[in-house]
């Protein structure tokens, strides 16, 4: 899966997208916020809907910074995600 990386509050984020198959195919997928590594590491998720492109990839590389910064904004973390089996290790 390709990923991007943006840059929220100063700190790097890498983005991808999540994998998981929702209900509305390719309609929706899930994006993943990473940050860090090992126990520090920090995950958020979110659902987006594509507008143009339907290959999550393809989506992903179509979309603006600022759309993927808003999208974070949008996220919840990984505790509260089911994407993230909330917070599971």
């Amino acid at each position: 899966m390709a990923g991007r990386t943006i840059v929220v509050d100063g700190a790097p984020w890498r983005v991808f997208p999540s994998g998981r198959v929702t209900v509305y195919g390719r309609d929706q997928f899930g994006l993943v916020f990473e940050q860090g590594t090992g126990p520090e590491q920090r995950r958020r998720f979110t659902r987006y809907s594509p507008v143009g492109n339907r290959s999550p990839d393809a989506a992903l590389a179509e979309m603006s910074e600022r759309e993927l910064v808003q999208l974070f904004h949008e996220s919840q973390p990984a505790w509260t995600a089911p994407e993230g089996a909330y917070g599971a290790r």
